[in-house]
């Protein structure tokens, strides 16, 4: 019975949220709201175990870190030069935002890297006198791509390569070649349906080579702090495992002490923290808790990986299309947690060699972290940007996303196929 409320209370906010007839914020709180009451998980144990404060603390730590970097006009540089090398040609501009976007993702979390960009996006868009809308959606795809190189790129790979015992070294070598093959044809096919919209105009471009980017910069000295301050958040990123510091501890130090050191106005700081994107975080966290604990999530992870022999190349593409599939619907991070026990399972039950095993943790990877693009709470990275963009007065429906995400979605997965079964089963 429980399990049945905890599906129907999830699906029942899925389809407020895509219908758009409730803000998401609200409608996250009150399922989260309903599976307590109802007792179909305890409140004590939903905030202590199923809401992930590492992840909240991340990103309320670098939406302060942001939010005084934007008091310094670091973002209108960087805006004025980024159209600039784009000569004011809108494709021009889309895709070399998003190849700047996928590259910091890699060595920022993707998260990181959207709160980063989205100013700057906003600018840009503004001197082109366009939407903001295409530019901040080929981000996000983008980010998701070029997060999954990496250790520390994506949330869902910081959890398999804790559980696996995967090294820095051993996404890049493995994923990194996999993301350059994915992310051209995935740029491609959005260059080409955006291109409607780009409009060249004459003006514009004479206008945005007029602009002095470094008289853009407005306060040197807190700029130079910022940049102080966030290097070595990033330096702490890196190092997190040799610190034995979560990146939320690191994120939240480094905003205090930017606050500090900056002698930030903390009033006016918080302000521009999204608190309704964290809010939302916290009611799907329990949402998807509820799930875990009924046991459904569970059950269906159990099912990807039981349709086929554990140590075939069926089953490493099975887990790698059923966590994209998944985690269009389940947030990644919660969906990468609970599949993690599974495949060890699996390596258990099926006496899976480590070259066996290692393949299905690909896998998971890329199925997690491409999947992320399928749906708007596929990964965080796309709630983030997506209040952000509202908060703007440019609203990125449920729908709309998921009309651009799932066509990028399966032209990656397409890519990773061959690559999954050439690399580790074929040659």
């Amino acid at each position: 019975m429980q399990e049945i409320v905890a599906v129907a209370v999830f699906a029942v906010v899925l389809a407020l949220i895509g219908a758009e007839r409730v803000n998401r914020t609200v409608a996250a709180l009150l399922g989260a709201a309903v599976v307590v009451s109802l007792g179909v998980v305890e409140q004590e144990r939903a905030a202590s175990e199923f809401i992930d404060w590492n992840t909240i603390g991340l990103l309320a730590g670098m939406m302060i870190i942001v939010a005084i970097l934007d008091k310094t006009g670091i973002f209108e540089y960087l805006a004025i030069k980024s159209a600039q090398w784009g000569r004011a040609r809108p494709g021009r501009i889309l895709v070399i935002l998003a190849l700047v976007t996928a590259f910091l993702s890699a060595f920022l979390d993707n998260v990181t890297t959207v709160i980063l960009m989205v100013p700057v996006t906003f600018l840009i868009a503004d001197a082109l006198g366009m939407s903001p809308v295409p530019f901040l959606l080929t981000q996000v795809f983008a980010s998701n791509i070029g997060g999954a190189s990496t250790l520390i790129g994506d949330p869902p790979n910081i959890l398999i390569g804790s559980a696996a015992g995967l090294s820095f070294l051993d996404f890049v070598v493995n994923l990194a070649p996999l993301v350059i093959l994915a992310l051209v044809p995935a740029l491609a096919f959005l260059y080409l349906v955006f291109r409607r919209e780009f409009r060249h105009d004459k003006r514009a471009r004479e206008t945005i080579e007029r602009m002095d980017a470094r008289g853009a910069i407005r306060d040197p000295v807190l700029l130079r702090r910022s940049l102080i301050v966030l290097s070595l958040v990033i330096v702490a990123f890196f190092l997190h495992g040799l610190l034995h510091l979560e990146a939320a501890t690191i994120a939240l130090f480094g905003a205090a002490a930017l606050m500090l050191y900056g002698r930030s106005n903390v009033e006016e700081v918080l302000r521009e923290v999204e608190w309704p994107t964290l809010l939302f975080f916290v009611g799907l966290f329990v949402m998807v808790g509820a799930l875990e604990v009924t046991g459904f999530v569970g059950r269906v992870a159990e099912l990807l990986t039981g349709l086929s022999d554990g140590a075939s190349v069926a089953t490493a593409l099975v887990v790698m299309w059923g966590s994209a599939f998944a985690s269009g619907i389940v947030d990644n991070i919660p969906f990468t947690a609970t599949m993690i026990p599974v495949i060890q399972e699996l390596a258990q039950a099926e006496n899976l060699s480590p070259e066996q095993l290692e393949a299905l943790w690909w896998s998971l990877a890329i199925g997690a972290d491409f999947g992320g693009n399928a749906t708007l709470i596929g990964a965080s990275a796309n709630v983030v940007v997506a209040g952000m963009s509202e908060r703007a007065g440019r609203k990125i429906s449920f729908l709309k996303f998921m009309a651009y995400g799932i066509p990028v979605t399966v032209i990656s997965l397409a890519v990773a196929t061959p690559y999954v079964a050439l690399r580790y089963y074929i040659l």
